[in-house]
């Protein structure tokens, strides 16, 4: 085990600081990433980055890096199934170059896009703890701060609620429903969409046609 993991929790995030990549304030995902990387020695096992746009419109915000996705390649649904859907409905929407692959060298520029995760690290079985969603959540608020997008479109409950906690407005007065929006007291618009995992697709919770619909209606906001 990482002995930094051992290490008592630190003082919160600095203030305005957008990424850390040798991050270790969660002690549980901290101690999980020490086991992954003995495990997986050719895997990125390290808090993801966000990727894409720095001064995007758009800011897509998911849960947490796959466990063989972006742990694995180090960038945002690279290499995991959920990433099939979003990279195909970006580059549909022009806000991709092209359709994102497996691997994170491809090329793949998002351009008035960007993507970030609720929690920065792999959790254990996919499921942050509260602690650590609020603990992550000052890495989201500095991002939204730096460079306030227009649109942000949760793909999930938890994505919701952290977007509108990094945002200081309680979760209590914007109810998440697949295809909802929501006008914000500081001008930005929230869309909400059920998360693109395996799960939701191959069930059919989400299909194709309901996630471009909720693009779409970005779109038409965005003017794009």
């Amino acid at each position: 085990m990482d002995d930094r993991a051992r290490e008592p929790l630190m003082n919160q995030v600095p203030k305005g600081k957008t990424f850390d990549a040798g991050c270790v304030q969660c002690p549980r995902l901290a101690a999980f990433l020490a086991e992954v990387r003995e495990a997986n020695p050719g895997y990125y096992a390290r808090p993801v980055p966000s990727f894409g746009d720095p001064k995007a419109e758009l800011l897509v915000v998911g849960l947490a890096p796959g466990m063989h996705g972006a742990n694995r390649t180090g960038r945002p649904f690279t290499g995991d199934y959920a990433g099939i859907l979003l990279y195909e409905t970006l580059y549909k929407f022009g806000y991709a170059n092209r359709v994102g692959t497996a691997d994170p060298d491809d090329g793949l520029v998002l351009k008035g896009c960007r993507i970030a995760n609720a929690v920065k690290c792999v959790p254990p079985q996919n499921k942050p703890n509260p602690d650590e969603i609020k603990r992550c959540n000052q890495y989201l608020a500095a991002e939204l701060a730096a460079c306030p997008p227009r649109a942000i479109l949760a793909l999930g409950r938890i994505a919701h609620d952290a977007a509108l906690m990094a945002l200081g407005f309680k979760p209590n007065g914007y109810r998440f429903a697949h295809h909802a929006v929501h006008d914000l007291p500081n001008g930005m618009r929230l869309y909400d969409s059920y998360h693109c995992s395996r799960y939701n697709t191959q069930t059919r919770r989400l299909t194709t046609e309901m996630f471009e619909a909720v693009f779409a209606d970005i779109a038409a906001y965005l003017g794009r």
